[in-house]
């Protein structure tokens, strides 16, 4: 289509969109290709004001939020009506529920709002303080009530809503909800060698990544240990500092170019998350490289695979640890674990795969 024909679009995102930048700037990049095979898209991302990560800024930062009642990255990313373009479009997509709030700005120069839900936000808060204790789960309780009064606000504001799966369309309520999984690019399986090695992969600083870190190496990691213990534990992903001191006996590469690439040379790769919403890239991405998976019930949430056929599923350290160590044991388990993985990531969990169901759902319109 001529370029002078095509229609207009707002593209509108907290975070630049990208490959090899974490699972919800991967998400985005599938979102914005998509939109861009029929529309002149306009891409905004924030320049946010500087803060300090420090522990003791982010308390400070959390108990006025609680004060306020407004919860963090709703907080984080307000106020920012500035840096968006003035011209009229024919649809603006907004990315992250975070963003919600200018749809008030959005909707006198938009024909149509889109919000693309990532993650239901009052439900990753809420599975967030189940997996704490003390202090902090009082403040995801609050955060969860917070994020579930301005779903009830914000969300009736949008035309359309995009959601990563069935398990949460169900939990919002709207006219129009449609399911826009989370997808990568096909790739072939990764040529490399493999390793003696679980393998567990993310960014390192998101609060369910860390639990898990957490509950991995304290309770199942010394049990698979004591049953192989030539097995090593690598974490690959952004900002290992934050687990540092969490992941003794870890291995811990930090940011890699692929991935997919990394995760082929692991034979078994985890998903030990106790909190979370919306669909694991870790787990498409594992399959994408033809390797074998166990998860807990959350970190396979959505993504309709049958447990014993496309991974494992375990919920207890007791049960993890012996999946895993099943799994390392037995070569045809891994490898029919491993192939029906990777055959669903190609039947549902490519970009063709995610636009051709949105397409089926109806599109952007």
């Amino acid at each position: 289509m001529p370029a002078a024909e095509m229609r207009r679009a707002l593209f509108v995102s907290p975070e630049r969109p990208g490959l090899g930048l974490g699972g919800g700037a991967m998400r985005s990049e599938s979102v914005l290709q998509y939109l861009r095979r029929g529309h002149a898209v306009d891409v905004v991302t924030f320049q946010l004001r500087e803060h300090s990560k420090s522990s003791a800024a982010k308390v400070v930062r959390n108990a006025g939020r609680l004060l306020r009642g407004r919860p963090p990255l709703f907080d984080r990313y307000a106020g920012y009506e500035g840096q968006l373009p003035t011209g009229r479009y024919d649809i603006a997509v907004v990315e992250h529920f975070w963003c919600a709030s200018y749809a008030t700005r959005l909707r006198s120069q938009c024909g149509r709002l889109v919000l693309d839900l990532h993650n239901i936000e009052s439900e990753l808060a809420a599975t967030h303080a189940a997996a704490l204790r003390g202090p902090g789960r009082w403040a995801q309780q609050q955060f969860a009530r917070m994020y579930r009064e301005l779903e009830r606000e914000w969300l009736p504001r949008f035309d359309t809503l995009l959601v990563t799966s069935e398990a949460d369309r169900a939990r919002v309520r709207h006219p129009d909800v449609r399911i826009f999984p989370n997808a990568i690019p096909e790739v072939p399986v990764p040529q490399v060698a493999e390793k003696g090695a679980v393998v567990f992969s993310g960014n390192l600083e998101y609060h369910p990544n860390v639990e898990a870190v957490r509950w991995f190496a304290g309770e199942i990691w010394p049990r698979i240990r004591a049953a192989i213990p030539e097995a090593e534990w690598l974490l690959i992903g952004r900002n290992p500092e934050a687990v540092a001191g969490l992941a003794s006996g870890a291995k811990l590469t930090g940011p890699v170019d692929d991935a997919i690439a990394e995760l082929a040379k692991g034979r078994v790769c985890v998903v030990p998350l106790l909190s979370g919403s919306g669909t694991r890239f870790k787990i498409l991405e594992a399959w994408a490289a033809g390797r074998a998976v166990v998860s807990t019930t959350i970190g396979a949430e959505g993504l309709g695979a049958r447990d014993g056929e496309h991974l494992l599923i375990a919920d207890t350290a007791e049960e993890f640890s012996g999946a895993v160590v099943r799994v390392w044991r037995d070569a045809e388990l891994r490898n029919r674990l491993a192939t029906a993985g990777r055959a669903l990531y190609l039947e549902r969990f490519t970009w063709p795969a995610a636009w051709r169901q949105l397409d089926e759902a109806g599109g952007m319109y």
